[in-house]
């Protein structure tokens, strides 16, 4: 379509990167089928070719209102569209472009800003996400529905099974029954076998909710690399990948964690490490996108495009890995969810299913799999109208063939559809630490 940006974002490089998506579009209505926001609503203005035009009406000077923004929040950013398109266009850079626009024309009701800073300001800070756990435990009873399962998510109790760890709720059956009662007993994981000196080396992004929320991933994560030759450590110098405080109106504060963080993999690549493995595949989306991020900061956009270059989803090193299982799964019938950030975002859909085949698991065949579960990072808060809905749908589509559990790839999709999953949800490396 014809499109040229105007007023302030003109000649601008946000700007140009707009108006090329807008260029781009064909406006054939493709998106709008796999949109899960357009199925839930059937409105056009829930649809990605909607929204394409409001933001091209607003980036070309027409006048918006907060209509407007409320169908551009509704979008969860999951990037079906982009898998669907024919013409290759990349929504969500238009969007990342447009959304602020909008929101800095029409403003936001003190109410949403309110709201919008302290889901911010306490997921960012692993301390403080903790600390707003353990008063959500203590108020539990009169705190809302959809907060209060968010706490019972992160009960205390250990998670039966090799592989478990602290903050996360016991699985409704043990995965492996024969030594469930020895796991129970053991809180904390045994730490990775240190590779042999001289074998690889990489970093690994600790991040802000998952290092509080289920910091065994990462601990799997370490023990199935060891395995494989690889010592995987997180520096705890790197913090939030930065993608909350993007989404949710705080851009330098996103700018300035990711220079902090291209900092500390630099060090870290020049001292020897081969790569930095992410296990939440919205960060390692995110951290891919730090080129855009930082295309107007000439100090840093080259440094950027290098550590987008070196991100690594756990499931790109084991692939191409030696990796054998040593023992069965206890419990082998499995439901593979792909985030759409794995999905649509990193384009690895179907790589874990595969790589949990390979070793011995038999993945369920999942209904609609490349619709959104609707977690979309803060979306569950913001929108748990239309979050509750997709869940239930992507939960009924997950467990229609009664597997053991839920293996997942992403911190937010796991606390979303663990609050009201039957079925036992785990990262699907635990699944690989349980057999190898």
């Amino acid at each position: 379509m014809r499109a040229s940006v105007s007023g302030p974002l003109a000649d601008t490089v946000a700007g140009a990167r707009a108006e090329a998506v807008l260029k781009a579009c064909v406006h054939c209505g493709m998106c709008n089928a796999v949109c899960p926001t357009f199925q839930l609503t059937g409105d056009e203005l829930d649809g990605p070719r909607g929204r394409i035009y409001l933001m091209k009406g607003a980036l070309e000077g027409e006048p918006v209102g907060r209509e407007t923004l409320l169908h551009l929040d509704r979008c969860l950013e999951c990037r079906a569209c982009e898998s669907a398109c024919p013409s290759g266009v990349e929504y969500h850079r238009l969007l990342d472009v447009g959304r602020p626009f909008v929101e800095a024309k029409v403003g936001r009701p003190w109410g949403q800003r309110v709201l919008r800073e302290l889901i911010r300001w306490v997921t960012i800070s692993p301390a403080l996400f903790r600390v707003a756990v353990a008063v959500g435990r203590v108020f539990a009873p009169i705190l809302p529905q959809n907060l209060r399962r968010k706490i019972g998510v992160l009960n205390p109790r250990p998670l039966a099974g090799r592989g478990q760890g602290v903050g996360v709720r016991a699985p409704v059956r043990p995965l492996n029954p024969k030594t469930a009662s020895l796991a129970e007993a053991q809180a904390i994981p045994p730490p990775p076998t240190p590779p042999r000196k001289g074998e690889g080396r990489m970093t690994l992004l600790a991040g802000c909710v998952q290092s509080a929320a289920a910091p065994h991933f990462n601990a799997a994560a370490q023990r199935v690399f060891a395995k494989i030759g690889i010592d995987l450590r997180e520096n705890p110098a790197a913090g939030c990948c930065g993608a909350v405080s993007f989404h949710l109106d705080a851009p330098h504060e996103a700018k300035a964690q990711a220079r902090r963080n291209i900092d500390v993999w630099l060090a870290e690549i020049d001292a020897g490490a081969a790569a930095v493995v992410v296990t939440a595949s919205g960060c390692a989306a995110f951290i891919k996108d730090y080129p855009d991020l930082l295309a107007d900061d000439p100090a840093y956009v080259d440094k950027a495009r290098r550590i987008a270059n070196l991100i690594r989803e756990p499931v790109e090193v084991l692939d191409g890995a030696a990796l054998a299982p040593v023992r069965a799964p206890a419990e082998p019938k499995i439901a593979v969810h792909d985030p759409c950030t794995l999905r649509h975002g990193l384009k690895l859909g179907g790589r874990v299913e595969a790589l949990l085949r390979s070793l011995g698991y038999e993945p369920q065949p999942v209904r609609d799999a490349h619709l959104c579960c609707g977690s979309a990072g803060p979306y569950s808060l913001l929108q748990p109208t239309f979050a509750d809905a997709l869940r239930a749908t992507k939960l009924a589509a997950l467990t229609e063939h009664d597997p053991a559990a839920i293996c997942t790839a992403n911190i937010g999709c796991w606390m979303h559809l663990a609050e009201t999953s039957p079925t036992p949800v785990r990262h699907w490396i635990e699944a690989v630490d349980d057999v190898t």
